[in-house]
């Protein structure tokens, strides 16, 4: 196919991908359990992540495919010393830019966020408590995440608050995370653990959309939940409760997945795409793009080599097979 005929980038199942997921950097500020092996990972050579160059030349090379909304991932993508260049690049294109983070370094950049137009943060926070917040994450810096969370809230971002649930790490803290939207216009949304590999997943550890619905239904009463529309390209499935100001959603990857609605593409910080965030298949489009290659053809190739569900994992029995999602990369190497 001749590039310049392309204008969607739309695989065999006529899903049409306009959102762009770029992680900036494989390092962290935090050494979250379900994401980074407690070991670390082996980081990729400097010469061979993306340069702020690159990342903009990817970027717009994905916007000429259609491309119209572009998340920063890392990592933490605010350990980039060059993310105000990205961001200042990238604030030219014609998207809806998001980051997340951490929150750890919000203070530090907020002022240039204002500056960029960058208004939609997604703001990783799995729990309220400062003694599971050292466990989970295996660092310090609670105080300074509530802190920062609240400068973003009092200043008037686009919040979406991620929390990843895992049986028995923190799934007692439900409620005491949904009634944060009683208090603060945020979206809180429960994520699903995921299997990567190196975060000993196993299906006994995940707390279920139906779970997580019973238990808070068991608490507020199920005549004050109420489901919201889907939006477009949902992943989240969003509910409210009566007279709160925010509401919360729940990421089901696992045990409802939206797959048949799925219009996201991952860039990693070494420049390789990947069409779903559980394959392990990637096409290396930076040393292609070094090389003077067609990249193009190379996005729309592997567009079109989607699966229907969950790279071929289209069941528990697969998805529960080590074999099948330890040769995936850990999430920290992915870019959320």
């Amino acid at each position: 196919m001749n590039p310049a005929s392309i204008h969607e980038l739309k695989d065999k199942f006529g899903r049409i991908h306009n959102y762009l997921r770029i992680s900036l950097i494989e390092k962290c500020n935090l050494r979250c359990k379900y994401c980074m092996p407690a070991d670390g990972i082996p980081l990729s050579p400097k010469a061979s992540l993306m340069s702020a160059e690159e990342v903009l030349e990817f970027a717009r090379i994905f916007v000429g495919l259609g491309v119209n909304k572009i998340r920063l991932t890392g990592g933490e993508p605010l350990l980039r010393k060059d993310i105000y260049e990205i961001l200042e690049g990238l604030s030219k294109l014609p998207v809806d830019l998001s980051l997340t983070t951490n929150g750890l370094l919000i203070d530090r950049h907020v002022d240039n966020f204002r500056k960029l137009g960058v208004k939609n943060i997604n703001f990783s926070l799995d729990t309220l408590r400062e003694e599971r917040f050292f466990e989970i994450t295996r660092r310090t810096g609670f105080q300074k995440t509530l802190d920062n969370f609240r400068i973003l809230h009092d200043q008037g971002f686009n919040l979406k608050i991620n929390v990843v649930l895992v049986k028995g790490m923190n799934e007692d803290e439900l409620v005491d995370l949904v009634n944060l939207t009683r208090d603060f216009d945020v979206s809180v949304r429960f994520i699903e653990f995921m299997p990567f590999d190196g975060n000993s997943w196993d299906c006994s550890k995940m707390v279920s959309e139906a779970e997580v619905l019973e238990k808070l239904g068991a608490h507020f009463g199920t005549e004050r939940i109420t489901p919201l529309p889907n939006e477009e390209n949902f992943t989240a499935r969003k509910f409210k409760i009566t007279d709160y100001r925010g509401d919360f959603g729940i990421i089901s990857s696992v045990t409802n997945p939206f797959c048949g609605t799925c219009n996201r593409i991952r860039l990693t910080a070494n420049g390789r795409i990947k069409n779903c965030l559980f394959s392990n298949q990637e096409t290396d489009l930076l040393a292609a793009m070094r090389a003077g290659e067609n990249v193009e053809t190379l996005i729309l190739e592997s567009i079109l080599k989607k699966k229907a569900v969950r790279a071929g994992m289209d069941n528990m029995e697969k998805l529960s097979d080590p074999v099948l999602h330890s040769d995936n990369r850990s999430m920290i190497a992915i870019g959320g």
